[in-house]
């Protein structure tokens, strides 16, 4: 066996464990089964959960055989720990469709074949088993209230105007019993997840040993924040996805290619797979020059391969390039709608194209100009693209011969002012 322990230290993923002393003893001396919970709030995992993701994945690397929970039952409730107040709770088909979502991303990351195969369950397969009545009496007498009422994550909400919900609360309980099955079904001891699981962990160790003197052990990671304190994931748009649908390569890309010096070398010892050695070469590199991007690059380089594969990197490069002035070929609707997620469009006929439709009359109608005068006089000084191709004739029309796509043409106004006709 590798010593990941000793990895995961160096790399700084190491938080709290329940064994300081001898886990790394005990992780070493053969395979052990290990999960991680990931709740369905949304039919995609965001970059948050990519940290717990990846320690499933290391552990895995090391020899160790992952579990990844995908938690229809707890799903349906939603984890108080660092909420400030209560989720909505999800409809049956929402949750099917989020539990979907999220297994295909939990497949890609994890090798599920070989002596240490990874395995995907849901939670929902054990507790829709129990009635409300034998779940107290086989989890709620095993479960002290002064233990549960100590947990920061109730403490916390407790003195809160929000509060904490009796539904809430018995949340803890859910993923407690969660380990307790794992334990039992496939011998699972180790449970990993971000430092707010701590007392969730400590919960399902505790349930453990009382229900049936196990020894289990946990462990968690420093969440994925920036130097200032603020979470990492978020933009102006909303959270960075995994889905390629929902945020695409090239913006993935841009978020990690943007991050800031301050956050770019612990990302790339919590987030890649990059040895101690480069990772030190490019912190060295950093310091000389900061102006090089070399780790930014080499960060949103290794995390864009990792999620969207190569296919989803060369796209990624390829939007940059469009967006630059690069040439626009090969390209769908999907593509393009990605691409240009934020630019203004309008919807046109098709039928105008076989006429013909006024290059200047497109530009104002895709607010690209003001009126006519201004769009030829923009033609005219060289700065009027159709598909970033620079159009010399004031009088050009567009027609089908001009589509980028299966229904879009690009225009672009200047270097970098874009607007999309979209027909139908």
């Amino acid at each position: 066996m590798s010593d990941i322990f000793s990895e995961l230290q160096w790399r700084g993923l190491v938080y709290q464990t329940t064994d300081d002393e001898n886990l790394g003893k005990w992780l070493s001396e053969s395979s052990r089964v290990v999960y991680a919970g990931f709740d369905p709030t949304a039919d995609s995992l965001h970059v948050g959960s990519l940290l717990p993701l990846m320690m499933l994945r290391r552990f895995q690397k090391a020899g160790h055989c992952p579990i990844a929970i995908a938690g229809g039952a707890t799903g349906m409730i939603g984890d108080p720990s660092g909420k400030s107040a209560e989720r909505n709770l999800l409809s049956s088909e929402q949750l099917e469709k989020n539990l979907a979502g999220i297994e295909v991303q939990m497949r890609m990351m994890l090798d599920f074949d070989g002596e240490s195969a990874a395995r995907v369950v849901n939670n929902f397969d054990w507790m829709n088993k129990f009635s409300y009545i034998e779940f107290l009496r086989d989890v709620g007498k095993n479960s002290p209230i002064g233990v549960m009422l100590a947990k920061d994550s109730v403490k916390s909400r407790l003195g809160s105007e929000a509060g904490l919900s009796y539904t809430e609360f018995s949340y803890m309980l859910l993923q407690a019993y969660d380990f307790v099955h794992l334990n039992k079904e496939y011998g699972c001891e180790l449970q990993i997840g971000g430092s707010d699981q701590w007392g969730n962990v400590t919960a399902g160790i505790d349930l453990g040993r009382r229900m049936n003197g196990a020894q289990l052990f946990g462990m968690t990671c420093p969440l994925l924040t920036k130097a200032d304190g603020e979470k990492m994931g978020k933009t102006a748009s909303g959270a960075v996805w995994l889905s390629a649908e929902k945020t695409s390569p090239y913006e993935f890309h841009q978020y990690w290619f943007r991050t800031d010096d301050a956050d770019v070398s612990k990302c790339l010892r919590f987030l890649t797979e990059l040895g101690r050695e480069e990772i030190e070469a490019l912190d060295a590199s950093r310091e000389s020059d900061s102006g090089k991007r070399e780790s930014q690059i080499r960060l949103a380089d290794e995390l864009t391969r990792m999620i969207h594969g190569e296919e989803g990197l060369r796209k990624a490069a390829q939007a940059k390039e469009i967006l630059f002035g690069g040439q626009i070929k090969d390209l769908n609707d999907a593509d393009l709608s990605q691409i240009f997620n934020d630019v203004p469009n309008c919807s046109m006929d098709f039928a105008a194209l076989e006429d013909g439709i006024p290059l200047v009359d497109a530009m104002v109608q895709a607010s690209l100009s003001k009126s006519k005068g201004e769009a030829r006089r923009t033609i005219e000084q060289g700065g009027g693209y159709v598909n970033n191709q620079r159009v010399e004739d004031v009088a050009r029309s567009l027609n089908r011969d001009d589509m980028a796509s299966e229904t879009v043409i690009v225009l672009r106004s200047g270097k970098r002012k874009y607007a999309l006709l979209k027909f139908q």
